[in-house]
């Protein structure tokens, strides 16, 4: 007993050490730190940021708790009105991560999201390295649209299922690079598929507020818009990362065939498609078609005109108004199961299923970027950087590709993104360099983590099936970091003027 004692008491002390780590270094930072004339405001911005930063990235409480800071210290210190910190927890964007996750949520409680991967990886045969190519094909698919996390948990039992099926009959030794090679695979295609979309990443949608609170003169940033440059760039590191996972670090021997029975026994399961699925599945579709034509698309001389161009005043609807129309129409839709009492696809168990952690951390992470901007820390941060007014900006967007990549193996990616995307955005107004061209790449960046098991929960899920040793994983994502940075940069430099 005296050795539990023990631990416990060492783990209150690393807590307790790290809370008065952050206040010790917030209170360095208002005292040593000389920020001008009049700028207590932005001393207090400044040291507030510090805290909540070393907070984060500690764990010293829990992120979501961490992130309420902001409500406490804003008004007490006389930086922003306690109502004008409240509505930064409270937006549009909250509003289109929630309806997005309802209708996510309304896809695994009828079994939607399990028929589409099934389907996904039927079509790509026996032969092992088309089998992980199907897994990651179907996990960065959905993705797109709901929790990587989800994503995860949902097709780690489907591949443990066919790994099972493939030792019993070829043994455990002559399948173990088939074995790490599909763990990594579907691990890194969910982090992958969530770059592809506004809502398939928090730091996604982390970017469209921060850059709206910056740049409130601004067009906002459109779901279509976003697909535009998320999709191929998901697409091509998809194909890279499974090209150097199953030909180059952990090649599958050829003479192994897989049983695709195992497949067609968990297809059998689901049975036919219910009109519960559906109906999700059309109001899942509608709500895509209507995310990425809400707005008129302008690539170039070609104009596609937008939908709400209909309506009496088509800036009020936004990305937001579309995710909770369509999520509220799924709480109408009466459902015709037997093996159910509920009367509709979904009831009030949803609202109970919805990440409010996760709604509190975008919240602070919003919180603070409007004190950023509020009380000119961002602009005075971006001051400090002149001296690289000279180096290209392809240099600028690697070296922070590169930054964020290995910092968030061992961080929180949305408090990261959180952090750094108010002082990229005045980094940039500084150089004279399009903001999107330093903010977006860290945004991705932010989700291409592929080293540690700890730096995405996709990582961390596939490491609990007990299949992969860290060296293993970090031995390909090493690879995959540097080439993601490298594809980012390009894709950003090239491309972001263009489309956006």
């Amino acid at each position: 007993m005296k050795y539990f004692r023990d631990i416990h008491f060492g783990y209150k002390t690393i807590h307790i050490g790290f809370l008065l780590l952050g206040v010790f270094a917030a209170a360095l930072v208002f005292i040593f730190f000389d920020f001008g004339i009049e700028k207590e405001n932005t001393e207090l911005m400044a040291a507030i940021a510090v805290l909540v930063s070393v907070w984060w990235i500690t764990e010293a409480i829990p992120l979501s708790a961490t992130a309420l800071v902001p409500l406490v210290l804003f008004p007490t210190l006389g930086i922003l009105s306690g109502e004008a910190t409240a509505s930064a927890y409270v937006n549009s964007t909250i509003f289109l991560f929630m309806g997005g996750f309802i209708i996510a949520i309304a896809m695994e409680k009828w079994n939607l999201h399990k028929r589409i991967a099934l389907n996904l990886i039927s079509l790509f045969g026996t032969n092992p390295s088309r089998i992980i190519l199907g897994f990651m094909i179907a996990a960065a698919f959905i993705s797109m649209w709901i929790s990587n996390t989800a994503t995860a948990v949902m097709l780690l039992p489907i591949g443990l299922a066919i790994l099972y099926k493939i030792e019993d009959e070829f043994g455990k030794k002559k399948t173990k690079t088939f074995s790490i090679s599909l763990m990594l695979g579907i691990a890194y295609a969910c982090s992958i598929g969530g770059i592809a979309t506004l809502i398939g990443t928090p730091p996604n949608l982390v970017f469209q507020r921060v850059y709206s609170i910056t740049f409130p003169n601004e067009p906002q940033i459109l779901f279509g818009q976003w697909m535009i440059y998320g999709v191929p760039l998901s697409f091509v590191m998809l194909i890279i990362a499974w090209f150097i996972i199953t030909k180059i670090i952990y090649p599958t021997k050829k003479d192994i065939a897989i049983d695709v029975n195992v497949i067609r026994e968990e297809r059998k399961k689901l049975g036919k498609m219910s009109y519960e699925e559906k109906t999700v599945l059309i109001v899942f579709i509608l709500t895509a078609v209507l995310w990425i034509f809400r707005k008129k698309i302008e690539i170039g001389s070609f104009v596609l005109p937008g939908w709400s161009d209909l309506l009496p005043v088509p800036n009020f609807i936004d990305d937001g108004t579309v995710a909770i129309t369509m999520g509220l129409i799924l709480f109408i839709i009466p459902t015709r199961s037997e093996k159910t009492e509920e009367s509709a696809i979904l009831d009030i168990g949803a609202f109970r299923k919805i990440p409010w952690e996760i709604i509190l951390l975008f919240g602070g992470g919003f919180a603070l970027a409007d004190g950023f901007v509020k009380t000119g820390l961002s602009d005075f941060i971006g001051s400090k950087f002149q001296g690289l007014a000279g180096v290209h900006p392809m240099i600028i967007i690697l070296a922070i590709c590169l930054t964020i990549t290995f910092l968030t193996e061992l961080t929180s990616n949305t408090a990261t993104s959180q952090i750094v995307l108010p002082i990229l955005a005045a980094l940039a107004v500084e150089l004279k360099i399009e903001p999107m061209l330093l903010m977006i790449p860290a945004t991705i960046s932010a989700s291409m983590a592929f080293m540690m098991p700890v730096a995405t929960p996709p990582n961390a899920i596939v490491f609990g099936s007990e299949r992969l040793k860290v060296h293993q994983m970090a031995k390909s994502g090493f690879w995959l970091n540097i080439i993601g940075a490298m594809l980012i940069t390009l894709f950003s430099y090239f491309l972001i003027d263009t489309i956006f």
